[in-house]
């Protein structure tokens, strides 16, 4: 067996495994996870929910730059545990983020933009503008 393709378990553990010999891995192998997002279309509206459970409110940002309303939110938590005599013995780092763009069209009226979040669900209201259609007219030639 050629010695390269030997895989050196000391390696392994130190890549696979934590300090306290736990089997979860630090690096996971895709660690990116994207809100499901449903776009529905009303009579007089467009509603973008997006599935986000567990991000409270105030971590979220939503910002409109000309035509393009981007939703996101980032949130940044330390976890440490400390020995009786105030060493260290574990601590973590955590950090999410995501981000989505969404092109609206121009017959949105982006002053009336609204949001709510509600059991982990943010729901964007954005309202159609009202589209004038008059009324047929006949004019009488004289």
């Amino acid at each position: 067996m050629n010695n390269l393709s030997k895989r050196n378990s000391f390696f392994d553990d130190f890549f696979t495994k934590d300090l306290m010999g736990s089997d979860r891995r630090p690096f996971a192998e895709n660690s990116l996870t994207i809100p499901s997002v449903n776009v529905k279309e009303e009579e007089n509206r467009f509603e973008i929910q997006v599935a986000a459970p567990g991000i409270k409110k105030q971590d979220f940002k939503i910002n409109l730059d000309r035509n393009v309303l981007s939703i996101s939110s980032e949130n940044k938590s330390e976890n440490e545990e400390v020995d009786k005599d105030g060493n260290f013995t574990k601590r973590e780092f955590n950090y999410s983020s995501f981000s989505r763009s969404f092109t609206l069209p121009e017959l949105v009226e982006t002053d009336k933009i609204e949001a709510t979040y509600e059991d982990g669900i943010l729901k964007v209201s954005v309202p159609k503008k009202e589209i004038y259609s008059p009324t047929l007219k006949t004019i009488e030639i004289k």
